[in-house]
């Protein structure tokens, strides 16, 4: 039976004419469904039962659901959700000083096949609509709530596969988080992640999107960036610099750059270099990564001092740079370890 929370409010308005029920009905079930975030038909206790049971008749509501749930020893909570089919997909709540973020999923598994990542070691089994996304940002959100008692402030689409190859659903479920008859967060915390797809990083830009967009570049020139990620040979890096500057130039919005140093790989000052030219093509700020090992690769994190150096030096080149210390390391919930462990 068809999830409901698939009908646009306008199919669910045209599905209550066509019924000859009262089409103010549809705005009734949108907000239960995408404001309060109900996940049956019961709790829609302003329905009258007689339409609860039409609507139980004629569709269902497939929740997403926690099937297990590990703590970090820095607090970092990572949680398997299975879908409606059996699939897991993970999602992770990073507690860190004033900020509450969401990491959550948009596909079972990942087709890009980037060495350092464990999920790219998974086939890539379906993407997930746009209720699956959100109900991970509503089951991460009660837990920052419940665990530390402040509110979801920040969702990153960082977690398995690649958001801007399920666009649509993608897009779809932050228009349910950010509207007014959603959940109400502001499109400006919401980072959309993504290894590197020039024309829907364009598409982007014409879609006119107000959330951020980060780029997962690990190394700024093409022969590297090869080696570790098969998407750059048909994704080169000059192709990228120009989708990235028509993105910046259509909606004034800063890129972010994702840059994991490995040890004896990109992690050299002339590496450092490379990353500068790159990254003056546009407005932009770079996180430097820990790496975090995985068994399927022998990538190694760089020594804290090299990691040092290498922001320095982007620093003296004035570039606006962090460094993201790994979360969630022992429970294998950090940055590139999703795997369904």
């Amino acid at each position: 039976m068809q999830d409901i929370r698939t009908l646009s409010l306008d199919q669910l308005t045209q599905f209550f004419l066509d019924s000859g029920e009262k089409s103010f009905r549809a705005k009734q079930i949108h907000e239960w469904l995408w404001k309060k975030s109900a996940k049956s038909f019961d709790e829609m206790t302003n329905l009258s039962l007689e339409t609860r049971e039409f609507l139980k008749g004629n569709y269902s509501i497939r929740p997403v659901v926690i099937d297990q749930k590990q703590v970090s020893s820095d607090d970092t909570i990572k949680s398997a959700f299975k879908l409606h089919d059996g699939h897991l997909v993970e999602g992770v709540l990073i507690p860190a000083d004033d900020r509450m973020t969401a990491c959550v999923s948009s596909q079972v598994g990942c087709s890009l096949s980037c060495k350092f990542c464990a999920t790219g070691y998974m086939d890539r089994k379906r993407n997930l609509d746009a209720a699956e996304i959100y109900d991970q940002v509503v089951e991460i959100s009660k837990q920052a709530e419940v665990h530390y008692n402040q509110r979801l402030s920040n969702i990153v689409y960082m977690g398995m596969g690649e958001p801007l190859l399920n666009y649509a659903n993608v897009l779809k479920s932050i228009e349910h988080i950010t509207s007014p008859t959603g959940l109400g967060m502001s499109p400006r915390r919401i980072t959309v992640s993504t290894a590197g797809i020039a024309k829907m990083i364009k598409k982007l830009a014409d879609d006119s999107v107000k959330f951020n967009l980060a780029l997962s570049l690990h190394a700024a020139n093409d022969k590297k960036r090869d080696q570790i990620m098969p998407i750059n040979e048909t994704n080169s890096l000059p192709n990228l610099q120009a989708a990235l500057q028509y993105f910046f130039k259509k909606t004034r919005t800063r890129v972010t750059f994702e840059y994991i140093v490995f040890n004896n790989f990109n992690d050299t000052l002339e590496d450092a270099e490379e990353l500068f030219r790159f990254t003056k093509q546009v407005p932009s700020k770079v996180n430097l990564i820990e790496y975090n090992p995985i068994s399927e690769a022998d990538f190694k994190n760089a020594d804290e001092d090299r990691i040092d150096q290498f922001c320095t030096y982007l620093e003296s080149r004035e570039v606006n740079v962090n460094v993201r210390r790994s979360r969630g390391k022992d429970i294998d919930a950090a940055c590139g370890q999703l795997a369904n462990k």
